[in-house]
């Protein structure tokens, strides 16, 4: 028998029985509408990790024959320019390696394209719509249901219950009664039928809890009310560092472009620096122009080798910007990020960001971000598919389970765990309810509204309350 069953066939006088079983059925109710959520999120999550791991996020990686000289980045942009007359260039990736294509972004009627083009003969090789890869479906399902900001809100709901499973789901799963650390550790596989899926789903959570906390955490980071209203503005670069820098009405999210977020999370919401002031310190050398190619040979002095990313000004008060930063998949080490801009004008560069500058909320972030996304290398992309794989075993096990406890009489009866008649320690239940609510005030909100129906709508509707349990 697992270690449910036991503390739930135990004495119903004893006080933590009655508080294991509330526990039981918070876990379901979060279940009920997490599960579905969690399942998309685990098998779209293993569609971008795939290419965030074994490819690019433009698709398949482009090769071409390695040469002792490469031409100049201008050259390269203009072959793009050329086949796509009118477009407006917007960004520069340098090559990862001497065997990988340039890639350039330039707009054009609406449309975003990325562009690989061969850095020692500026052949074009290969165009790709951003906003319609792969990868780029994949996140906007991932983020927000193909539905905008309800979806984002849908998702951010999830999330926040989800946090109530891993917490319940510990307390369901912890030693006692008689229950040894190993039989929670090490599924038994001698049990059959709903007991056999009880202990996989038992072991597999308890090692998986700690981890889907972390990613389900730095996926919320991203959502439109606890992570853009709450934990970003807190954990936000602030441009005030940058002293007597002028600031822009934009902000450096306006620097992601289609199908991509590819800006730190901890730069998101600092405003960018504004060219045409005296400040900063020497760049481009005096005398020389301050275009594609001269920024290029500023990026190489400054350091940045391998991928990063130069983006062009859009206006007059636009900057150049380098960066290479795990976001972006420039990197494996996040403590590496960093971002430079570029006076437009007179070549200086007049504010950087790196690692070392971010608060220590945006330092967490990049390094757990990193994880999630799988950028820590092809060690990290094959935990992270790994996770997901598990991520689904968690989920049909426990639909399996339920489809095995309901009665045979009553087959779509949801079969709740029945609530206890009486709760000495509901203080503490309460408690933890409150910090959620405080700790994510969205998932709190639906949380608080759940219990009030099931406690002031459900217990006094009979016929309701058969139906549900």
């Amino acid at each position: 028998m697992g270690s449910a069953e036991r503390a739930s066939a135990a004495d119903a006088g004893t006080r933590p029985s009655r508080f294991h079983a509330v526990a039981w059925r918070w876990h379901f109710y979060a279940g009920l509408y997490v599960v579905p959520f969690l399942l998309m999120l685990a098998l779209t999550g293993a569609v971008m990790v795939f290419h965030t791991g074994f490819q690019t996020r433009l698709g398949f990686t482009v090769h071409v024959t390695p040469q002792a000289a490469t031409l100049p980045v201008s050259a390269q942009a203009q072959a793009v320019l050329e086949l796509r007359s009118g477009a407006q260039l917007v960004e520069y990736i340098a090559p990862r390696a001497p065997d990988q294509a340039s890639w350039f972004v330039v707009k054009r009627d609406g449309l975003t394209e990325a562009v690989a083009v061969d850095p020692h003969s500026a052949q074009v090789l290969q165009l790709v719509d951003k906003e319609n890869t792969v990868f780029a479906w994949a996140e906007r399902i991932h983020g927000t249901l193909l539905i905008g900001d309800a979806g984002d809100r849908l998702i951010e709901i999830a999330a926040g219950f989800g946090i109530v499973m891993i917490v319940t789901g510990f307390y369901l799963g912890w030693p006692r009664g008689g229950t040894r650390w190993a039989q929670v550790l090490l599924p038994d596989l001698r049990l059959k039928g709903r007991l056999w899926w009880r202990s996989l789903h038992a072991s597999v959570g308890f090692w998986l809890g700690a981890l889907l906390f972390v990613f389900l955490l730095t996926g919320l980071s991203w959502t439109g009310v606890w992570g853009a209203q709450f934990a970003q503005p807190w954990g936000t670069f602030p441009a005030a560092k940058w002293d007597a820098v002028p600031q822009s009405d934009a902000k450096h999210a306006s620097l992601n472009t289609a199908g991509q977020k590819e800006v730190p999370w901890g730069l998101e919401q600092t405003p960018l620096p504004a060219s045409g002031s005296a400040a900063g310190v020497l760049g481009v050398p005096a005398g020389q122009p301050v275009n594609l190619d001269t920024v290029a040979a500023l990026a190489r002095q400054l350091g940045f080798a391998g991928q990063h990313h130069i983006q062009l000004p859009q206006d007059a008060q636009g900057v150049f910007t380098i960066s290479a930063d795990t976001m972006s998949g420039d990197l494996k080490n996040p403590t590496q990020d960093r971002t430079v801009h570029v006076d437009r004008f007179s070549g200086r560069v007049i504010a950087e960001a790196a690692f070392a500058d971010y608060s220590l909320v945006a330092k967490g972030m990049a390094v757990g971000i990193a994880l999630h996304q799988g950028d820590l290398g092809g060690w990290n992309a094959v935990l992270n598919l790994l996770f997901c794989a598990a991520t689904v075993f968690l989920c049909v096990s426990g639909i399996v389970m339920w489809w095995k406890r309901r009665p045979a009489r009553s087959p779509w009866r949801l079969v709740a765990p029945p609530a206890p008649r009486e709760l000495p320690l509901w203080k503490g239940g309460a408690l933890v309810m409150c910090g959620v609510a405080l700790a994510f005030p969205l998932s709190g909100a639906v949380l608080l509204a759940v219990l009030l129906l099931d406690g002031l709508v459900v217990s006094r509707l009979p016929a309701l309350k058969a139906a549900l349990g």
